[in-house]
């Protein structure tokens, strides 16, 4: 119960008080006093109706496993609660309350059957540190997919910096363009350090998230659902994504999930699928061609120099989103 209790008490403390105890629960020798108060309850414990709850519509974590729920029903039907639920009084529905941690064991308790839940009733939290907690709590136990994470942190950082989600999209997005162009017209100002500073508490790296996991947010259903099972790995599905019609996308999809093809295994697939009648996947692409390619990329590259295309936000942020998708094609 001690991290549970952490969790609860930083939800009421100082922000970023407890972050580094959160990340890493094992507290270092020299903090046993401060490890002891921040292990002491700061709730009141009750039994109330499972109805009386009210589940978070903004709950980071957003799937969870049939399977995996059937089994916790199983136990919570055998052996109960073991940790109670974290929830806070709504003023507007006196008697009903707002669930803050315990999502999974909401659910698989309606599972089992229960009609009363134990839950410690605390203050309403202020909803950015709930979020950064929520995001924290859920990488310890690994309890995240990928496409979670990637929104729940979006959200901690629109949260943050005040700005909509598509703003700090092009922001992080600006900030990687700067490191490639060794510039500064961003990396320094006040909204990078504060999204660095933040993805640091999380145990994230910025730019291994602008260039790893915002691609997953341009993904097809197809792929996205997947992920969300947690079927197949982000890296793998990014891969499968590249091909363009659905039907070959799919054939190489479900035979990475029933094989648990890897990486190389997956290229190699589609570079069969890709290669025309009559040439072999190895075939050298001729000089000609290569040399048309080149050609047309800078011819592009003087007509974006005088395109008005930098005045539209909208056409910017798409430009930048086929820019990424060509470097990471070249680093393969």
């Amino acid at each position: 119960m001690g991290r549970f209790n952490k969790l609860l008490t930083a939800l009421q403390t100082e922000p970023d008080q407890t972050d580094a105890e959160l990340i890493d629960p094992d507290l270092k020798a020299g903090e046993d006093a401060k490890a002891a108060r921040v292990d002491q309850p700061s709730s009141d414990r009750i039994v109330i109706p499972r109805e009386k709850i009210i589940r978070d519509p903004d709950q980071v974590r957003k799937y969870f496993d049939p399977d995996k729920l059937s089994g916790l029903a199983q136990t919570i039907a055998e052996e109960g609660i073991l940790e109670d639920l974290a929830v806070y009084e709504l003023a507007q529905r006196p008697g009903y309350y707002q669930l803050v941690f315990g999502e999974r064991r909401y659910r698989a308790s309606g599972l089992a059957g229960l009609s009363e839940l134990p839950v410690r009733v605390i203050a309403q939290p202020d909803s950015k540190k709930l979020l950064k907690l929520q995001l924290i709590e859920n990488k310890h136990h690994e309890d995240l997919n990928p496409i979670e994470e990637i929104e729940a942190v979006l959200a901690l950082l629109s949260a943050e910096l005040e700005q909509p989600i598509e703003a700090v999209i092009a922001l992080l997005r600006q900030m990687d363009n700067d490191i490639r162009r060794s510039s500064h017209n961003v990396i320094g100002q006040p909204e990078a350090e504060i999204i660095t500073k933040s993805l640091e508490g999380l145990n994230i790296k910025w730019r291994s998230f602008v260039l790893n996991q915002l691609p997953l947010l341009k993904l097809s259903d197809d792929i996205l659902e997947p992920i969300r099972q947690g079927k197949i790995e982000y890296t793998k599905a990014l891969t499968i994504a590249r091909l363009s019609d659905p039907e070959q996308r799919q054939q190489v999809l479900q035979a990475a999930i029933s094989q648990n093809l890897s990486i190389r295994n997956i290229r190699e697939r589609i570079k069969q699928i890709s290669t025309p009648p009559g040439l072999s996947a190895s075939s050298p692409v001729p000089k000609p061609e290569i040399t048309t390619y080149l050609k047309r990329l800078s011819s592009l590259s003087t007509q974006l120099k005088q395109s008005p295309v930098w005045q539209d936000y909208q056409k910017r942020q798409r430009l930048e989103a086929l820019l990424l998708e060509i470097e990471q094609l070249v680093d393969l």
